[in-house]
């Protein structure tokens, strides 16, 4: 399903396939070759999603750009199953296994993996040719790897990265507090854009 998005439409090279039951919402550029399988979500949401050439994006992989954070896919990048991609940049020839995770604000360099269920965090940046084990979890810049185990060290370097503020704008709420009411309704009300979001013609 084609959808335009707040007055932008998709933009698909001829030569690249994608499956009926996928969706791709706003200023989404698809470059030559590519295929896009079923299911699988491209949403431009206030900021654009551009992918290059020869790109495969598999069943059920979301990718999303952000006013924010734009995401852009190199060429010659396979995007698994089960994938979530948000405003990130991943260079050429990256492969993002299964269920992986790529946050705002993220770059992978190129011939990089970013293995099975395998995370990269918000503002993380990761040089050519790393690879960020099953499971395991990059963060900071410049990006460290580590297990999940490890979460205290994790944590030391992500709560500096700061996601309630970067991605929702909002102060991490003190202990014994929630963001959380403030949040639903800004997100919300954001994401209640697409109710007039218009069925394109296939």
């Amino acid at each position: 399903m084609l959808l335009e998005h707040r007055g932008k439409r998709p933009r698909i090279h001829e030569s690249a396939y994608v499956a009926p039951t996928a969706v791709i919402c706003g200023d989404v550029t698809i470059g030559e070759d590519c295929q896009i399988l079923f299911g699988a979500v491209l949403v431009a949401e206030g900021g654009p999603v551009v992918i290059g050439s020869n790109c495969i994006i598999m069943e059920y992989a979301v990718v999303r750009g952000t006013s924010s954070h734009p995401t852009h896919l190199g060429d010659h990048v396979l995007v698994g199953p089960h994938c979530h991609l948000t405003g990130c940049t991943l260079d050429d020839c990256v492969f993002i296994a299964t269920g992986a995770t790529v946050f705002n604000g993220a770059r992978v360099g190129p011939r990089s993996d970013v293995r099975i269920s395998a995370l990269v965090h918000l503002r993380t940046v990761l040089p050519a040719d790393t690879v960020v084990p099953i499971g395991w979890i990059a963060v900071g810049d410049p990006g460290e790897i580590l297990p999940p185990e490890e979460h205290e060290r994790i944590w030391a370097i992500q709560e500096n990265l700061d996601f309630s503020e970067r991605i929702f704008g909002l102060e991490r709420a003190p202990v014994g507090e929630t963001i959380m009411p403030e949040l639903t309704r800004r997100y919300g009300r954001a994401l209640a854009k697409h109710e007039v979001d218009i069925v394109l013609d296939e």
